[in-house]
């Protein structure tokens, strides 16, 4: 952040004008501050009136976020964030990715009344989805439904195979229900370092292969794909694996903003706003 002092003067007997610029260094907030300041040289008394004003640009409008939309996370522990399993619309959407692009967008598209919920639970596999993707996913009715699953698959071992038959399954039985949901699949990603530095080879071709099944899923149901692994790769150019990813698995903050900054691109570049 940024604070610049202009245009500073003083006259004799009466006025001083003070003109406070404050820039954030992203484009993604500017914040003007304009305060004019009376004082009488002699007492050294100041009165001052400060007005701010704060704007966020509107995030890009995305197309499938429409009016009454219910957007539907549902994944693994980084899709969970450590949410609460309460009413509690302070903590229901965890602290991740789900949460960054729920807030970014509830507040932008509030006239939508749009409805954000998220599913996730720490530690599942393909095979946990199975279970209680009727009483999580079904009866949720989803008009968006955004998916992140394998990262446990790739630890526990779930064959390649049955990953993609069970996988399948439940984007068919969505689809079912509701023939014009719009799927959003997250690829599984990781990254060199913490508990994956030694075997990152190994547990890298594992993810890989879970990558070409959501992709090859993706296609089948003219679904999002989002690009997870690349963007944490190119993020890399830029700061070390360990500050995107703590342990080679869960992001940390700054990761799970570049997750939330590449699902809304993969959306956009999918299905183009009018």
């Amino acid at each position: 952040m940024q604070l610049t002092i202009v245009n500073c003067i003083v006259a004799p007997g009466g006025t001083f004008w003070s003109e406070v610029t404050v820039k954030h260094s992203t484009r993604r907030w500017h914040w003007i501050s304009y305060c004019a300041v009376k004082s009488s040289v002699s007492a050294i008394v100041m009165s001052c009136l400060t007005t701010v004003g704060v704007w966020a640009e509107s995030p890009p409008a995305l197309e499938v976020f429409s009016s009454g939309a219910r957007v539907l996370f549902q994944g693994d522990s980084i899709t969970d964030g450590n949410r609460e399993r309460s009413p509690d619309p302070n903590h229901i959407l965890g602290h991740g990715y789900a949460f960054i692009l729920a807030a970014k967008y509830g507040a932008a598209d509030s006239e939508k009344n749009l409805v954000f919920l998220n599913r996730g639970v720490s530690g599942n596999t393909i095979r946990d989805l199975q279970k209680r993707w009727q009483a999580d996913t079904l009866e949720s009715k989803p008009d968006v439904l955004s998916v992140l699953v394998g990262v446990n698959d790739n630890r526990v071992g779930v064959p390649i195979e049955e990953y993609e038959r069970s996988y399948d399954e439940l984007l068919a039985a969505v689809r079912a229900l509701n023939p014009k949901v719009r799927f959003v699949l997250g690829e599984p990603f990781g990254l060199k370092c913490g508990k994956h530095t030694d075997d990152w080879e190994t547990w890298s071709a594992g993810l890989k292969q879970r990558s070409e099944v959501v992709a090859k899923l993706a296609r089948k149901y003219d679904a999002v794909f989002v690009p997870y692994q690349k963007a944490f790769d190119d993020a890399c150019r830029k700061a070390p694996a360990e500050y995107w990813i703590w342990d080679g698995v869960h992001p940390t903050y700054s990761g799970h903003q570049i997750m939330a900054d590449v699902w809304v691109e993969a959306v956009r570049s999918k299905w183009p706003a009018k």
